[in-house]
C-alpha cells in the first residue's frame, strides 16, 4: 500500500525514488479454507426455518451474492429455458449516506457491472414456481423478503437466522451465508466442470479467483489416491515379457 502511495510521487517528480521499492515483504502462510459438503449442507438446510430455506437453497444452487440473491424476481427467470439472469442487485446502506434517503439502494447491474446468465436445475424451477404461486409474487416482486415485504437486512438474517441454524446443524465449524458460494464454485469442479464456465456463472473478472476453489473439497485428495491406485495396478496386472535377444 504504501509502495503505491509513493509511486505517484515519484511519477510527479516530487521524490526521486520509492522509499519502498526492493522491500521484502514478510512471508504469509495462507490457510486452507474448508468447504461446505453436501452433507454438511443438507444438515444446514433442515436447521433453516421454512420460510427461509428456498433462499438458502438458492444460494447453493446458483452461487448469488448476497445483494444480487435478495433482488431476484421472477422475471428474471424463464422457467421454459430453464435458465436464470442475475441484472440487478441490492445494496444496504445507512439512510444518512443513501442517496435516495432509504435503507436499500436497487443498482440495475451486479458487482461485475454486466448481467450474467446461468442454467438451473428442474427442481429448483418447481420450488419457485410452488413458493411464487403460494405466496402471490408478482412478475416485478422481490422473491424472499422480510414478511412485512422489504428486502432482507443481511445483519438480522445473520443473528436471527443464519447462526442459529449453523449452531443446531451441528456442523462444529464457522460458516458464513457466503461460504454457500464458495461451496457452489467447488462442487462444480470437483463434479468436472471447467474453469473457464465456472468463471463465467461465478462472474469472476479473472480466472485466478475460480482456480482457489479448485480441489477443496475433502475427497478431492482421495481421487487422487484412487487414480494412483488404477495406473498402478494396471501396470501390474500387466507387467512387461521377457525381451527378444538381441541379433
Amino acid at each position: 500500500m504504501l509502495h503505491s502511495i509513493f509511486k505517484p510521487a515519484v511519477r510527479d517528480q516530487l521524490i526521486v525514488t520509492n522509499p519502498c521499492e526492493h522491500t521484502e515483504l514478510p512471508k504469509v502462510i495462507v490457510t486452507k479454507t474448508r468447504t461446505l459438503t453436501p452433507e454438511e449442507f443438507d444438515a444446514l438446510l433442515t436447521a433453516i426455518p421454512a420460510r427461509h430455506r428456498l433462499m438458502v437453497q438458492t444460494a447453493i444452487e446458483t452461487g448469488m451474492r448476497w445483494g444480487e440473491l435478495i433482488a431476484l424476481k421472477p422475471r428474471h427467470i424463464d422457467f421454459l429455458r430453464r435458465q436464470l439472469t442475475i441484472e440487478e442487485t441490492i445494496v444496504e446502506v445507512s439512510t444518512k449516506h443513501s442517496p435516495t434517503g432509504e435503507r436499500y439502494v436497487h443498482k440495475p447491474y451486479p458487482k461485475d457491472n454486466e448481467p450474467r446468465t446461468l442454467g438451473v436445475r428442474q427442481e429448483w424451477l418447481d420450488h419457485v414456481a410452488e413458493h411464487i404461486a403460494a405466496n402471490g409474487i408478482e412478475r416485478d416482486d422481490l422473491l424472499f423478503t422480510t414478511s412485512a415485504g422489504t428486502p432482507l437486512s443481511r445483519k438480522t438474517f445473520r443473528t436471527r437466522i443464519w447462526l442459529p441454524a449453523v449452531t443446531a446443524s451441528g456442523i462444529g465449524y464457522p460458516v458464513r451465508m457466503h461460504d454457500l458460494r464458495h461451496a457452489h464454485a467447488s462442487w462444480l469442479l470437483a463434479g468436472g466442470s471447467d474453469l473457464k464456465s465456472v468463471m463465467e456463472r461465478m462472474g469472476h473478472a479473472q480466472i485466478q479467483n475460480t482456480q482457489k476453489y479448485l480441489h477443496t473439497l475433502p475427497q478431492a485428495d482421495q481421487k487422487n489416491l484412487e487414480a494412483l491406485n488404477r495406473i498402478t495396478r494396471t501396470a501390474t496386472s500387466n507387467p512387461p515379457g521377457p525381451r527378444s535377444p538381441t541379433p
